[in-house]
């Protein structure tokens, strides 16, 4: 038995897997595909140990088509085009039953080994399936994402995981003749972080140490399983937890919190890009408009890091990271932007003013697109007075300055040329 749990008992058919129902439930988009027989080449997005693999796997049996599968980890353009002329051997140009190519990690593949791929795409040799865990839009070149459709897999919610658990003790071969009564699952699920592979393997390890019968419980499980030296794991619950204690401290404005989770991230060989796009998003989600110089500075260190790399991207991140977490902070814009998105919603699709809309056309003109709107700029101090928002929510108030003051500033501002619309 040297094939381990999760080997064992993964899923063979759409029926048998668990979740991601938006993909493969009987109306789920991969569902359809699979029932046309129409597979287009698609970037699968998500955690690790989610199923990714077992997916791509699924849709070529489903769908009756050859598969060849590359790690990005481990493979080159020379394996690429190995691949390809292999599939190009094995299916006709154009078919239904063009192979796919599945590449794991595919955010790993660097520009020269994604555009390797992108003839074959193009010309139809080969459907691509590609996983990854990163954001496609920042490590897939644009190229080949536009070729691809982008779907995101959800993580395992805790009956998702339970139900793994329950499939494993019933029809596994091995597991299911043992006498195993699960107790409690908290400790099972959380050493694993949501990944399903790392969940069954340490299911496996924990049954085959004891005599049965065999009773899961937290305690037993956690006095199995050795968690004194907590390593970084830059693919797993980890990577989400220090991130996330990172952001807090910067932006709760605490330096040594946030150069002590950077230096965790650093060694434990974390992403420095990762690090310096969430540093990006945060100069404007929890600084904006306090101090706008945050967002220069956050997109310097971005390109920065691209240009330099490791080791010495350490000095340019901990310079920010240091910058944005002793900064003013307002997440007044970020507000904003949320109540002005619920309203849309609410709201529906409101007409612009007609005093708001362009008139290039003299009919246009004639139907009075335009008429009566002030341009700014022919008035003193270059404002006058109008209603920017569609009549059924005008003189609704999307934008609170923070308490700052930068933005008391900008409070001041717009109170003394709006008066009392804007008297927060």
């Amino acid at each position: 038995m040297n094939e381990p749990l999760a080997e064992r008992i993964r899923p063979k058919c759409l029926e048998d897997y668990i979740s991601q129902q938006h993909l493969v439930g009987k109306n789920g988009a991969l569902t359809q595909h699979i029932k046309r027989g129409i597979i287009p080449s698609l970037i699968l997005w998500g955690p690790p140990g989610i199923g990714k693999t077992t997916l791509a796997n699924i849709i070529a049996q489903e769908s009756k088509r050859p598969f060849y599968s590359l790690s990005a980890i481990n493979s080159g353009v020379k394996d690429v085009r190995d691949v390809i002329d292999k599939a190009k051997q094995s299916g006709g140009l154009f078919t239904t039953k063009n192979p796919i190519l599945f590449i794991d990690e595919i955010h790993r593949f660097s520009k020269s080994q994604q555009d390797s791929l992108l003839g074959a795409v193009e010309k139809g040799w080969v459907t691509l399936i590609g996983a990854t865990t990163e954001n496609p839009s920042f490590e897939v070149i644009p190229a080949l994402l536009s070729r691809c459709q982008v779907y995101i897999l959800n993580s395992f919610s805790k009956s998702d995981l339970e139900a793994l658990l329950e499939r494993a003790i019933k029809t596994d071969a091995f597991i299911a003749k043992k006498n195993i009564k699960i107790e409690e699952t908290e400790a099972l699920l959380r050493i694993s972080g949501g990944d399903a592979r790392k969940l069954l393997n340490i299911f496996e390890l924990v049954v085959n140490s004891e005599d049965e019968p065999i009773a899961i419980t937290n305690e037993m499980v956690l006095s199995k399983i050795q968690k004194n030296t907590v390593l970084y794991d830059k693919t797993g619950e980890q990577h989400y937890d220090i991130i996330s204690a990172f952001i807090k401290s910067i932006r709760g404005s605490d330096p040594n919190g946030a150069v002590y989770w950077l230096a965790r991230m650093i060694e434990g060989g974390e992403d420095a890009k990762f690090i310096a796009r969430r540093l990006l998003i945060l100069a404007s989600e929890d600084i904006g408009n306090a101090n706008p110089t945050a967002l220069i500075m956050a997109n310097n260190t971005f390109q920065a890091v691209n240009t330099i790399g490791w080791p010495e991207s350490r000095i340019i991140l901990s310079q920010c990271a240091v910058y944005l977490a002793t900064s003013a902070k307002s997440n007044a814009s970020y507000e904003a932007i949320g109540k002005a998105q619920a309203l849309v919603r609410e709201t529906g699709d409101l007409s612009v003013p007609l005093h708001l809309r362009n008139a290039p056309t003299k009919l246009m003109k004639e139907l009075d697109y335009g008429k009566d709107y002030k341009y700014a700029h022919s008035y003193e101090n270059n404002f006058a007075e109008q209603e920017f928002l569609p009549d059924e929510i005008k003189n609704t108030k999307l934008y609170e300055p923070g308490n700052n003051a930068r933005e008391y500033s900008i409070r001041e501002f717009l109170k003394k040329l709006w008066k009392s619309k804007y008297n927060y």
